[in-house]
């Protein structure tokens, strides 16, 4: 990637002034921007503020005549499955309903490997000599603490604009029986945007695996957050994939509303064949004696079914769009002509993933942090959170208000900006 145009070294002290005295403008405003995570923004919050009123003071039997005030159903009542199953393409017994975090499903769900297996007889994941999990990169920061926290051996595959290097893939997978699974965001990755493509989850589902207890995390967070609803990325559904290759217990998949309704207080859910639903419930009832049946009840009823989720992400999109599209602007016009960075363009999700010169990622987020504008931390998109470039910049456009979010980005611009010349100055910090 070149820095900047070729010039001398004093030429390039010049632009590296330059750049520093702008830098230095911005730093004197004592600006404060939080853009560190995917958070919904108060206006998106506030589309689902009819939760809290959506249910009589009488209203609390499901369906089936369930009692949500009460203990039981651990499994989820059946009208929440059936709507989730809708949305996640699948059969309404292949879904169990949980709490308000998917991350904790997929927490519960690794832990359980480790501890017990994945199938009746199977052997616990660690009793083996090393487990190792293939890891996506750049991507999810949260996915790669759960491995991290439980001893697990992450291995970095790269990601291609089809989805992760299946050759790579492939080729670990086939080789080793330590390999134990991986970790796919398919939709609008995190933080990429990047959608799989039909080949790619054709060859995830028929792959070779040497460990014969193989499982695919497939976190499907964002299945129905297109900025464009009228035409959505679409990703080939990985439970029929699986099954079709004679391997359909392979995938696990969660979801959640967390960016749908209230993430703090949405509802959680992950799908799987029959077989794997049977050993997750068997174990699933030592560990509760229930959900939140009454917040299930809720978003059935404020939802409505799958157009009144259409409609949800609709509103959202409305809000969303308009951000990305200042990122993007800003983006083109203070990076496009100097040849420092590059940036995906995504059609979905929370993120957009620039790219930057290496080894100036984490000095750009250090001058973002200190001119007030607080990013995720350079190398949290990779495991052990170490970007081997260190180029990968998280940015999260969906917090900050979109009056101020376009003077957030031309910070950051500058930050990266003022990196590069930094090393191309030779000026060590």
């Amino acid at each position: 990637m070149e820095l900047f145009a070729a010039g001398s070294k004093s030429q390039m002290k010049e632009s590296y002034k330059n750049i520093a005295e702008i830098y230095a403008s911005y730093k004197e405003k004592k600006y404060h921007f939080d853009m560190s995570r995917g958070k919904p923004c108060p206006e998106q919050l506030d589309l689902s503020n009819g939760l809290m009123t959506c249910l009589g003071e009488k209203e609390y039997f499901s369906v089936q005549g369930t009692d949500c005030r009460n203990y039981g159903n651990p499994e989820g009542i059946a009208e929440a499955r059936e709507l989730f199953a809708e949305m996640l393409e699948v059969k309404p017994e292949e879904v169990i309903i949980g709490g308000n975090s998917s991350l904790n499903m997929m927490y519960d769900t690794m832990i359980r490997a480790m501890q017990c297996g994945v199938e009746e007889g199977g052997k616990p994941w660690r009793l083996g000599k090393e487990v190792k999990f293939l890891c996506p990169s750049p991507g999810y920061d949260r996915h790669f603490a759960i491995c991290e926290s439980m001893g697990i051996r992450m291995i970095t595959v790269a990601m291609t604009d089809k989805g992760p290097d299946m050759e790579a893939v492939e080729r670990m997978a086939a080789a080793d029986p330590a390999v134990k699974g991986i970790w796919c965001v398919p939709l609008y990755s995190n933080p990429d945007g990047i959608s799989y493509s039909d080949e790619t989850v054709a060859r995830l589902a028929s792959m070779k695996t040497k460990a014969q207890d193989f499982r695919i995390f497939w976190d499907n967070a964002y299945v129905v957050h297109h900025l464009d609803p009228d035409e959505p990325d679409k990703v080939k559904n990985i439970l029929p994939a699986c099954r079709e290759a004679g391997n359909e217990d392979r995938p696990y998949i969660f979801s959640s509303t967390s960016k749908i309704t209230f993430p703090g207080a949405g509802i959680a859910m992950m799908a799987a064949s029959s077989k794997n639903i049977s050993f997750i419930m068997k174990h699933l009832t030592k560990q509760t004696i229930g959900p939140d049946k009454l917040n299930q009840l809720r978003h059935v009823k404020f939802l409505g079914g799958m157009d009144g989720i259409k409609l949800q992400m609709a509103k959202h999109a409305a809000i969303l769009r308009p951000k990305f599209d200042a990122v993007l602007d800003i983006f083109d016009k203070e990076l496009h002509d100097n040849s420092i960075a590059t940036w995906n363009k995504p059609r979905g999700g929370y993120f957009i993933s620039l790219n930057v010169a290496g080894g100036c990622a984490g000095r750009a987020v250090r001058l973002a942090k200190d001119a007030g504008v607080i990013l995720t931390p350079a190398g949290a998109t990779f495991p052990y959170g170490k970007d081997p470039a260190d180029s990968n910049i998280r940015i999260a456009p969906t917090f900050p208000p979109l009056a101020e979010l376009p003077e957030a980005i031309r910070i950051v611009c500058a930050c990266v900006k003022l990196a590069c010349a930094e090393k191309m100055a030779g000026i060590c910090r």
